[in-house]
C-alpha cells in the first residue's frame, strides 16, 4: 500500500483558505521477486535468473516491461556491465503455462517487452546470463542486478533485485616441459612441471597435492626444486629401477590468482598462482 495525500485551496476577494487534508491509500496490484538458480558465479558458467512477476488486481496488465541492468556498476566516468545476456534465452510463463517467446528489444540493458499478467495471476519471465570480462572474481566479490518492469496500469515501477557471489575455490592445471629436448647418455636433463592456480583461492598444504610422474629414460643422481629451492630428503619419493616418482603430500602449495582491473575500461586481468617443480637428473 502507499499512501497519497491531498488538499484543496479556495481563493475570493485576494484571500485563501485550505481545505481539511483527505488521505487515501493506493493498493499496488503489481509486485515481483527475482531469484538466481544458484548463489554464486564463476567465469564461463551461465547463470540462470527467474523474474515472478504477480498481479493481485482485477484487470490484466498489458504490454509490460522487464528491464534488467545486468549487474551495471561505475568504472571511471562511464558504467560497465558484468553480465552477457545469453542470446535466445529468454523463455516466458503465465500461471505456469509456455508462451510465445518474448521480444528482447536490447540486449545491454536488457530490455523483454509486450508481457502481459491477467488478473490474479502471475507471469514468470526466464533468461540467461553469463559472467563476462568485468566481473569481479577476488573472494567475496558479489554481482547484484536488478529488474525494472513498466508500463501501462503501472504507476510506480516494481523492481526486483538478486545478488550472487564469485565462487570461491582453486582452478589447479599442470604443464610439463623437458629440457634440453635432444639428450645422450651421461648427459643431465631438467624436466619442469609448472602448477598455475586460476581460483581465487590458495592451494595449502592440507590440500595434499602430489605430482607423479614416470621418468623414461630413467634418470639417476635426481636433484629436486621446487620454486627454485632444492627439496630435501623425504620430501619426495623416487625409484631409481622403474623411474617412479612422486612428491609427499603438502609438499606443494600454490597462491591464489590475483586480479587487477583497469581503472579506464573496469576490465579485470587474471594472472595465475603458481609453483615451479624441476627435477633433474642423469639420463
Amino acid at each position: 500500500m502507499a499512501t497519497f495525500y491531498n488538499q484543496a485551496t479556495l481563493t475570493y476577494r485576494g484571500g485563501a483558505t485550505n481545505s481539511n487534508i483527505v488521505t487515501g491509500e493506493f493498493r499496488e496490484v503489481l509486485s515481483a521477486n527475482k531469484v538466481a538458480t544458484t548463489e554464486n558465479y564463476a567465469l564461463g558458467e551461465e547463470l540462470t535468473y527467474l523474474v515472478n512477476i504477480i498481479n493481485t488486481g482485477t484487470s490484466t496488465l498489458t504490454a509490460l516491461s522487464v528491464t534488467d541492468d545486468l549487474g551495471a556498476y561505475p568504472v571511471g566516468t562511464g558504467t560497465q556491465t558484468p553480465l552477457t545476456y545469453v542470446e535466445g534465452s529468454a523463455l516466458y510463463f503465465v500461471d505456469g503455462v509456455p508462451q510465445s517467446a518474448p521480444t528482447v528489444t536490447s540486449r545491454d540493458p536488457l530490455i523483454v517487452s509486450g508481457l502481459s499478467v491477467p488478473a490474479g495471476s502471475n507471469a514468470l519471465l526466464l533468461y540467461r546470463a553469463l559472467p563476462n570480462a568485468f566481473a569481479p572474481l577476488a573472494v567475496g566479490s558479489t554481482i547484484t542486478n536488478t529488474a525494472t518492469i513498466t508500463g501501462p496500469g503501472v504507476p510506480t515501477p516494481v523492481r526486483a533485485s538478486e545478488t550472487v557471489t564469485v565462487q570461491s575455490g582453486t582452478a589447479l592445471s599442470i604443464t610439463k616441459s623437458l629440457s634440453p629436448t635432444t639428450v645422450s647418455d651421461g648427459e643431465r636433463l631438467t624436466y619442469t612441471f609448472v602448477v598455475e592456480n586460476g581460483g581465487n583461492e590458495a592451494a595449502v598444504a592440507t590440500d595434499d597435492l602430489v605430482v607423479t610422474d614416470v621418468f623414461d629414460p630413467v634418470l639417476s643422481d635426481l636433484v629436486v626444486t621446487l620454486n627454485g629451492v632444492t627439496l630435501p630428503e623425504g620430501s619426495y619419493t623416487y625409484d631409481e629401477a622403474t623411474g617412479e616418482f612422486s612428491t609427499a603430500p603438502s609438499v606443494i602449495t600454490v597462491p591464489a590468482a590475483t586480479y587487477t582491473q583497469d581503472p579506464g575500461t573496469g576490465e579485470w586481468t587474471l594472472v595465475p598462482g603458481a609453483a615451479v617443480l624441476q627435477v633433474s637428473g642423469i639420463v
